[in-house]
């Protein structure tokens, strides 16, 4: 892959297009005539994981390369490592080339790292995946890679996250509460700050009142597997899908067809503005003084950008809420969202489980199962058996 020098990305970032629209990436607002290097610095500071090569074999004989069908897994392992970050680091952290990180940093990034023990690593996702009737090697969906990311986060005690998958197109506010609220002090990162500081939590000083409140709200991952149309997003949908990105709360989409998923994290006009997994790069192993090297893990160029209407109509929006504030703060504004005219509801939020949930003929399945084998015919491209949202 070529070098790209300081210059050479100055030269190019000018090619963003010069636009009065603003630029959203996850939930924060920049101007591309005075915040150009500041919009670089996000992107560049989302963590991007693309296809590798060389890596030790998945289940020891299998595969030692994603390439051509790791895409969507990849994409997961965006979206999943940019709640590790908001959760550990704080959504205002910036990565910077060349600055020393702090060790928080490092346990996030080793946590994807491909090798067999890293909790969310491609050999992670492709064995679990085994489970959810995908062989290793075989192409997921937005939805079967939300469902294995869900069961491989129950082994990740240090970050200590509740993660809802929202099915039926429906969020139901208060199996949310149930899955977040705990009587039991939260382990590992749960009872730290959030962000590395001395009694620091969200830059105030800690006290026994706030880590009491803390320990009974176990952040919060929301994955919202959607199909958004036939075989083209419905355009009705298309302000509600910017609104997502303009959310404090927002997580991104992940979405694509075999060979074509992408991690999409804001939009500026009518192009939404993603990270793009096709490049092969060889797995990367910790230096001789033990430190991962971790340039390559960060996009160093201007962003990829194409038009909303491009975009595959099957998705996955992700939300993260680390407080039970940030999730009513999160509910409000889906509720006001509703009330847009020009902004078709992309899904439902409703206080309790509709009564047709229970009902055995409606799909069999309660909205936090993780039978994706059944589920996978409504949501991904790969199947033509889907259900398609009524209008």
């Amino acid at each position: 892959m070529a070098t790209l020098t300081y210059d050479t990305l100055r030269f190019e970032y000018e090619d963003f297009p010069e636009t009065k629209e603003p630029v959203w990436i996850l939930g924060r607002k920049y101007s591309v005539f005075t915040e150009k290097e500041e919009i670089l610095l996000d992107v560049t500071s989302r963590l991007w994981f693309t296809y590798r090569k060389n890596f030790p074999a998945i289940g020891g004989i299998g595969p030692t390369s994603d390439t051509g069908w790791g895409c969507m897994l990849r994409c997961g392992q965006m979206i999943f490592a940019q709640a590790l970050v908001c959760r550990h680091l704080g959504r205002d952290w910036r990565w910077i080339k060349g600055k020393r990180q702090v060790d928080n940093y490092f346990s996030v990034l080793n946590a994807f790292v491909d090798r067999k023990d890293s909790y969310y690593s491609i050999h992670q996702i492709a064995q679990m995946g085994v489970g959810e009737g995908k062989s290793i090697g075989q192409w997921y969906g937005p939805n079967t890679v939300a469902q294995v990311l869900k069961k491989l986060a129950t082994f990740d005690t240090w970050s200590s996250l509740a993660v809802h998958i929202a099915m039926d197109n429906t969020v139901v506010m208060e199996e949310i509460r149930r899955l977040c609220q705990s009587n039991v002090p939260c382990a590992g990162a749960a009872a730290c700050p959030a962000v590395e500081s001395d009694g620091l939590y969200n830059g105030c000083p800690e006290e026994a009142g706030v880590r009491d409140r803390r320990s009974l709200w176990k952040p919060l991952v929301l994955l919202i597997p959607l199909r958004l149309g036939l075989t083209e997003i419905n355009e009705a949908y298309i302000e509600t899908l910017k609104h997502c990105f303009m959310m404090p709360q927002s997580l991104g989409v992940i979405g694509g067809k075999p060979n074509s998923a992408h991690y999409f994290i804001g939009y500026v006009g009518e192009e939404l503005i993603y990270l793009d997994p096709h490049t092969t790069q060889p797995a990367v192993e910790p230096n001789d003084s033990g430190c991962l090297p971790d340039e390559s893990f960060h996009c160093q160029h201007p962003p990829c950008r194409m038009s909303i209407a491009e975009l595959d109509p099957s998705i996955a929006v992700g939300f993260f809420c680390n407080t039970e504030e940030d999730f009513n703060d999160w509910c409000q504004q889906i509720k006001k969202l509703s009330l847009v005219r020009a902004a078709l509801p992309m899904f439902e939020l409703v206080e309790r489980q509709p009564s047709h949930f229970s009902n055995p003929d409606v799909l069999n399945l309660t909205p936090d199962s993780s039978d994706a084998d059944r589920l996978e015919r409504f949501f991904d491209s790969e199947d033509e058996d889907f259900e398609i949202l009524s209008l």
